[in-house]
C-alpha cells in the first residue's frame, strides 16, 4: 500500500499534494496461538482491505493450529517463534522484521473493515505532528452471549466517549510510527500473555513527548467470547492489578477511559454498597445506605446504561447493571491487590528468561527463510 505524505517546505505554500510527496508503506503485524475460527476471520478480512498493505506480518506465539500455514497461503510472511513468548514479544518479533514505516497491530480476534489500512495510515500522513493513532470495538460485536455483547459494548462505549488526545495505546487496532517505536524501545516484554504492555507503551510514547490519537471512526469487530471466569481474571489480574501497579511507577493519574472520575467514584460506591448490604440485618440506616449508593452508581453512569438501552433494549441494560457493578468490584479488588504490591515490594513483572533463540520465517509462498533473534 502507498499512503502518499506531503513534504513540507518551511514557511512557504505546501505544493499540490499529487506533486510533491513520498511514500509511506505499512506493515500489519498480527501476533497469534492457536487462532481457530476467529484467526480464520481476522486473516480474511486482512486479505480483502483495499488497498492492501505493503506488508502483513503474522507471528505464531509458539504452538499453532496450521495458522502458519494459513495466513503464508494467503500471501502473509508468518515469523514462527519457537516458544510461546506472549503478545508482547510477538509483536517486537514481527516489528524487528517489518520494512513499513508504520506499523498496525490488529488483534487475531477482530474483523477489520476494508478501508480501514487506508484510513488508520492517512490519519498519521495528514498530522505529521502524531506518533500514533488508535480505534475502538464497533457496537456490533460479533458474539451473541450477553455477558460478550456486555463487554464489547463497554468497550466501545468507553473509548468513544474518551478524550482524542488519548494517553495510551491499543494494539488492538492502532498505527504507530516505526522509528517511534523502535526509539522507546517497543513494547514491555515483561507482561506474559495479553495485558497491559500496550497502556505502558502510551505512557512512554507519551512522557517521551510523543501524541497520539484515538480515532473513533477506525473501528474494528471483537469476536471474544466472554465467560464469567475469563471476565473475572482478566479485569483482576490482566488489568487492575498492573495498571495500578503501572499508575504508581509513572505517577499518571488519568481522567479518561477507564481511570475516568467517575469510574473511581463508582468503584467507591460499589464497595459501599457491599458493605451496607452486609449491614442491612442490623441496621436500617444501611439499608437506606445502600439505596443511596445504588442510586449514584446509576447516576454516574447513567450515559453508559442509556447507551445499552438505545442499542439493545431495555431488558438487555438491566441485565447488564450487575455485570457492570461486578466490573467495578473487580476493579477495586485489582487496585488493592496492586496497592498492597507495591507497598510490600512486591516485584512486578519479570521479562521471560527463554528467549527463542531464531525465529523461523515462512514467505508468502511457505519456503524457511532466516530471520534475526528476538
Amino acid at each position: 500500500m502507498r499512503v502518499l505524505r506531503p513534504i513540507r517546505f518551511g514557511s512557504y505554500a505546501e505544493p499540490p499534494w499529487d506533486r510533491w510527496c513520498q511514500p509511506m508503506r505499512v506493515t500489519v503485524i498480527t501476533p497469534v496461538r492457536n487462532g481457530g475460527e476467529t484467526f480464520r476471520a481476522c486473516l480474511s478480512s486482512l486479505a480483502a482491505c483495499i488497498p492492501a498493505p505493503d506488508e502483513l506480518i503474522i507471528v505464531i506465539d509458539g504452538t499453532s493450529d496450521g495458522d502458519g500455514e494459513r495466513a503464508a497461503s494467503r500471501g502473509a510472511r508468518v515469523i514462527q517463534l519457537p516458544i510461546s513468548v506472549g503478545a508482547a514479544r510477538a509483536r517486537n518479533a514481527g516489528v524487528a522484521a517489518a520494512s513499513g514505516d508504520v506499523i498496525l497491530f490488529i488483534d487475531a480476534d477482530v474483523v477489520v473493515p476494508p478501508d480501514l489500512v487506508k484510513r488508520a495510515v492517512r490519519a498519521l500522513a495528514d498530522h505529521p505532528e502524531l506518533a500514533a493513532v488508535i480505534g475502538s470495538y464497533d457496537d456490533e460485536p460479533a458474539e451473541a452471549g450477553l455477558l460478550s455483547q456486555y463487554r464489547n459494548l463497554l468497550h466501545h462505549y468507553v473509548h468513544q466517549t474518551g478524550h482524542e488526545d488519548a494517553a495510551t495505546f491499543w494494539c488492538g487496532c492502532g498505527a504507530i510510527r516505526r522509528d517511534v517505536f523502535l526509539a522507546v524501545g517497543g513494547l514491555d516484554g515483561g507482561y506474559s500473555g495479553a495485558s497491559i504492555e500496550d497502556i505502558e507503551l502510551g505512557y512512554r510514547l507519551r512522557r517521551a513527548g510523543h501524541r497520539i490519537r484515538l480515532c473513533k471512526s477506525l473501528q474494528v469487530k471483537h469476536l471474544k467470547r466472554w465467560t464469567a471466569g475469563s471476565m473475572l481474571w482478566t479485569d483482576v489480574f490482566a488489568r487492575a492489578v498492573p495498571w495500578t501497579r503501572l499508575t504508581f511507577r509513572y505517577r499518571v493519574w488519568l481522567n479518561d477511559l477507564n481511570l475516568r472520575t467517575s469510574a473511581r467514584a463508582s468503584v467507591a460506591l460499589v464497595f459501599a454498597l457491599g458493605v451496607c448490604l452486609g449491614a442491612a440485618p442490623w441496621s436500617p440506616w444501611a439499608i437506606a445506605a445502600a439505596i443511596a449508593a445504588g442510586l449514584g452508581l446509576t447516576t454516574l453512569n447513567a450515559g453508559f446504561y442509556s447507551f445499552l438501552w438505545r442499542t439493545r433494549g431495555p431488558l438487555f441494560m438491566i441485565a447488564s447493571v450487575p455485570w457492570h457493578w461486578v466490573y467495578y468490584a473487580c476493579a477495586g479488588v485489582g487496585f488493592t491487590i496492586g496497592l498492597a504490591s507495591e507497598i510490600l515490594g512486591v516485584p512486578a513483572a519479570t521479562p521471560n528468561a527463554q528467549a527463542p533463540p531464531v525465529m523461523r520465517s515462512l514467505s508468502p509462498k511457505g519456503a524457511p527463510e532466516d530471520s534475526r533473534a528476538l
